[in-house]
């Protein structure tokens, strides 16, 4: 009878990296749901919030979005790149509100140059999640902006919260490796 098989499957599973709860929480909201609130601050010093879609880019650790430069928000984080995005499970009919996993992420956005590798890399995350955008990649008031995410207030469930440094966060906006 030979194990070697059945050892390789063993070794490879007990050498997979370990996640923390919270992060493996953090790692499937942000992974599942694909809209975000964008709180940015007006020239008048005004909070503005829209509704973005969002990705990520794993290659830079970072939340893409694509935007208009017609729209407020587009004004907004150019004039003022620090930004705030809500991420949130979507409510379930029946269940309390209160406990709904969400992600608060406080950044600074950046419009990307066109045909950089930044630009190619915020694409191409961005296309994996919406493959439907690709005629809008090409319209040219829409733009690529990458969010450095600073830090993060995670709620993971009533009594289940927690603050996150850029690094932390920037460790859950990458793959999990072994």
């Amino acid at each position: 009878m030979s194990f070697g098989a059945d050892k390789d499957v063993l070794r490879h599973t007990c050498t997979m990296a370990h996640e923390p709860r919270l992060t493996t929480a953090l790692r499937t909201l942000l992974t599942t749901q694909r809209v975000a609130a964008l709180g940015t601050l007006g020239a008048d010093g005004l909070p503005f919030v829209s509704m973005v879609p969002f990705a990520i880019d794993t290659v830079n650790a970072c939340v893409v979005i694509h935007v208009s430069g017609l729209a407020p928000h587009t004004r907004n984080l150019q004039t003022t790149p620090q930004v705030s995005l809500l991420v949130m499970q979507a409510e379930v009919t029946g269940e309390p509100v209160h406990a709904l996993p969400r992600v608060t992420l406080d950044g600074n956005a950046i419009v990307l140059l066109p045909d950089t590798a930044p630009w190619r890399d915020a694409r191409q995350a961005y296309l994996a999640r919406f493959p439907e955008a690709e005629p809008m990649t090409q319209l040219g008031d829409l733009m690529f902006v990458a969010i450095t995410v600073a830090g993060a207030r995670q709620v993971a469930g009533f009594g289940a919260a927690r603050s996150l440094d850029a690094e932390a966060i920037a460790q859950a906006l990458r793959p999990l490796t072994a």
